[in-house]
């Protein structure tokens, strides 16, 4: 089809251009319109004369009778087009439906392409939009459930502000007529929760009582003194806290460090061990080489212990770690150069797991220490109505060699350490003023109240020992690793 409309205008072209004329519109004089058609001689190429206008004429007459017969001639060959058009056509008419019809299932193909795609992108969006929905209504609930746990919050603290008011009055609850043997702060244990920090601050605050009324039963008298050629005597001056390091993270709010008083290869007297305790599952034990590394935070080695510990009384002495096991009654001997477990023991009737903790709570209910003479564990027990008992172990199998109970309530002191076999303890773990406050003389069984000034610059004491070999106090206060000079008396 477009072949046979290219011919045909080609060839009205060629008709056409063989002669050249002009149309010309013009006013004449008069004003009124005239139109002239000019025609070029093709072989004249300027006008005759008159005497030549016959000629002219007859030329003109020529041409215009040759051009009717090309005329004639042009629509002879527009009819012969026409039909060949009309053929043409005809044929296109015959074909073109299978192509039509192919051009058209190619076209549905492609909307029906479409149209899955569509259905597709919207059922996306559907889902999405029901996802969205639901998780508003997830979300809905988790804001009802935390108002409602806000709200529950703040009755009990109203109602654990009420309880502070009234017992700072002392109005003491009926509950604690049942213990008149027993000094205040021993039994509370079963009235309150111990799993929370609040409840072990509120408790510390409630069991710090008078050195007198506790030790009241107590013989006077005055502590022995051991000073002789490993340097021993009596506590009496504590200094200022030395902060070296401070913990990167909340598990680190309250823990344990220390250095071996007595090293072993491959270690020296710079390394240290640190312990994060807050926690569940309690098993790390950072290891640093140098005391630079320890306060930078890089550690050389971590230990993963095969059983979680509990609470803050480990201690490192003579190349092992002594710990508390996760609520148990058992104290685990880890040999740290070859990671091995050495000795277990369990301290006969020792309470554990929040039974009699110090009065900051931390399941403290066995807590070892390292003295000039050995190993040490610090406890109580039911017999001894949560008094503190003392025992001195074998560090090799840990064996109880020799028992003392103190007439010192575990749960009214904050910690306690042993300085040359004398039990000292702090009043609390709290105030920036607290003091070491008892102190009990293994060697003739007296105990007597004192009045050494303890600072706890950060508030939160969780863990104070003692090392022999520096002779000094190390603690740690509120996400920091603290140490204290000491002075003991030369008598």
């Amino acid at each position: 089809m477009p072949a046979v409309q290219v011919l045909l205008l080609a060839c009205l072209v060629w008709d056409v251009g063989a002669r050249t004329a002009q149309l010309r519109k013009a006013n004449d004089r008069s004003g009124r319109c005239q139109y002239t058609f000019s025609v070029a001689s093709p072989n004249e190429s300027s006008c005759p004369e008159q005497s030549q206008a016959m000629s002219v004429i007859h030329n003109l007459q020529k041409d215009s009778s040759t051009q009717r017969l090309d005329l004639e001639a042009t629509k002879a060959r527009l009819s012969s087009l026409e039909s060949l058009l009309h053929h043409q056509l005809t044929l296109d008419r015959a074909a073109r439906p299978q192509e039509t019809q192919e051009g058209l299932q190619r076209e549905l193909g492609t909307l029906r392409r479409e149209r899955d795609q569509l259905e597709t992108q919207t059922r996306e969006l559907e889902t999405a939009y029901s996802n969205l929905l639901r998780d508003k209504s997830v979300l809905e609930e988790e804001k009802k459930r935390l108002r409602q746990e806000n709200e529950n919050l703040a009755r009990r603290l109203e109602s654990s502000s009420q309880e502070v008011a009234r017992l700072r009055r002392g109005q003491c609850p009926q509950i604690r007529d049942t213990a008149r043997d027993v000094p205040p702060g021993s039994r509370e244990v079963s009235t309150w929760n111990l799993d929370t920090l609040a409840f072990q601050e509120l408790k510390s605050e409630l069991t710090e009582v008078p050195a007198s009324r506790i030790l009241k039963e107590s013989p006077s008298g005055h502590l022995r003194s051991r000073e002789g050629d490993n340097g021993c005597g009596e506590l009496v001056w504590v200094g200022e806290p030395l902060t070296l390091r401070t913990a990167e993270t909340i598990t680190g709010k309250y823990g344990v460090w220390m250095r071996d008083p007595k090293p072993a290869y491959p270690y020296t007297q710079e390394t240290t061990w640190r312990i994060d305790t807050v926690g569940t599952d309690v098993r790390q034990v950072f290891e640093y080489d140098l005391i630079s590394q320890f306060m930078q935070g890089y550690p050389s080695k971590v230990h993963i212990l095969p059983r979680a510990l509990e609470s803050t009384g480990a201690v490192v002495y003579s190349g092992s770690l002594y710990f508390q096991g996760a609520e148990s009654r058992t104290v685990v001997r880890y040999e740290l150069n070859t990671e091995t477990v050495k000795a277990e023991k369990e301290i006969p009737g020792a309470g554990y797991h929040g039974q009699f903790p110090y009065s900051w709570g931390g399941y403290t209910d066995i807590d070892l220490a390292v003295d000039e003479s050995g190993l040490w564990v610090i406890y109580s027990t039911n017999e001894a109505k949560g008094a503190i008992v003392l025992s001195k172990l074998n560090p090799e199998n840990l064996e109880l060699e020799q028992t003392w109970e103190t007439n010192i309530r575990k749960q009214s002191v904050a910690n306690a350490f042993i300085i040359c076999g004398t039990l000292y303890t702090v009043s609390s773990y709290s105030s920036a003023d607290a003091a070491v406050n008892f102190a009990y003389d293994t060697g003739t069984g007296i105990s007597k109240t004192l009045t050494i000034p303890f600072k706890n610059r950060y508030k939160y004491s969780s863990m104070i020992d003692y090392n022999p070999l520096e002779k000094k106090l190390f603690a740690w206060d509120n996400l920091n690793m603290v140490t204290y000079d000491i002075k003991l008396s030369k008598m």
